[in-house]
């Protein structure tokens, strides 16, 4: 099933996040936050079925998610339980709840765009913290598939925009095989 396969991005750059918030001294403008991985807490937001959840608890984060449909969140839980990871998940209409402030390591977000909730993604990122986030662009409707609604793409540079005051470490956006924006950024202290 496509949906469960994790994303390339996120693949390539958990690792990196992950090696040089725990042990690695400064570069690519991240900072070491601790040397003990197990106490940095990751988010994934509108979380599905859990395939990047999974990844985070695997790569031993505390890991937490959240999504709108119950089905999901359980699905996620149980499959991180047959394999032996621990995802804490709870079910949330995000248009309706913010976040905690400062509480998350790492905030990752796929495939979801919800605008008025980037203040709130910013604020749950700790001093330090990172975000990784990837969702479609507006080019993705000349694909003939995936959203088309303006409300689920985004305008030329602006997941960068919802950035601004955070260190860009990486920003892009493609348009083959699919029109996505990608960025990790982190946090100032």
């Amino acid at each position: 099933m496509i949906d469960d396969v994790p994303s390339p991005f996120v693949i390539e750059w958990l690792p990196r996040v992950s090696a040089a918030l725990t042990w690695g001294p400064p570069s690519g403008g991240l900072i070491r936050l601790t040397a003990d991985p197990t106490t940095l807490t990751a988010l994934d937001l509108a979380m599905g079925r859990g395939r990047h959840a999974h990844l985070l608890a695997r790569a031993g984060f505390r890991t937490f998610g959240v999504d709108v449909k119950l089905d999901a969140v359980s699905d996620a839980v149980a499959r991180a339980r047959a394999d032996a990871l621990v995802i804490r998940a709870w079910c949330a209409d995000l248009t309706e709840t913010r976040l905690p402030r400062s509480r998350f390591d790492v905030v990752l977000v796929t495939r979801y765009l919800q605008r008025n909730l980037f203040p709130s993604i910013r604020d749950t990122v700790t001093a330090g913290g990172v975000v990784i986030y990837e969702t479609f662009t507006v080019n993705q409707r000349r694909l003939g598939f995936g959203p088309t609604s303006p409300d689920h793409l985004l305008e030329p540079g602006e997941l960068r925009q919802h950035f601004e005051g955070f260190d860009v470490l990486f920003y892009e956006e493609v348009d083959a095989p699919e029109a996505v924006a990608r960025i990790v950024a982190r946090r100032r202290n």
